[in-house]
């Protein structure tokens, strides 16, 4: 596969992310894609349980955004170290930070998300 229809992807999902942008986030997955987000969850399956996640995660913020610090492009997959940067709804600042491991499908859609990070580190900041 192509690097660049991985970064493409890759580029698309996070600027959905910090777009607040749940249909343009949600259309970065294929139809039948799988979340593990954070890993150790239970994993979220297909495109209305994603824009469920989305809804559910984007609630705590007036903004939030995810900024790529390095992307690391292999196969048909890449990992990615980012930090989340974002505003609460009670006005508070929050930062966080985590990885992503995409695997990539024939049609430039996430197939496969695993989230390394720990969701209780931006909770206490909310």
């Amino acid at each position: 596969m192509a690097p660049e229809i991985i970064s493409n992807a890759i580029k698309a999902y996070f600027a959905a992310i910090g777009a607040m942008d749940e249909r343009a986030w949600v259309n970065t997955f294929a139809e039948d894609a799988v979340t593990y987000d954070p890993v150790g969850a239970a994993p979220t399956r297909g495109h209305q349980k994603l824009a469920e996640f989305f809804q559910t995660v984007t609630a705590a913020f007036k903004e939030v955004g995810l900024t790529e610090d390095q992307i690391f492009i292999a196969g048909n997959g890449a990992a990615v170290k980012w930090t989340g940067r974002g505003i609460s709804q009670a006005g508070r600042k929050v930062k966080f930070e985590g990885i992503d491991v995409f695997e990539i499908n024939e049609a430039g859609k996430i197939q496969t998300l695993h989230a390394y990070w720990n969701p209780a580190e931006m909770v206490t900041q909310l």
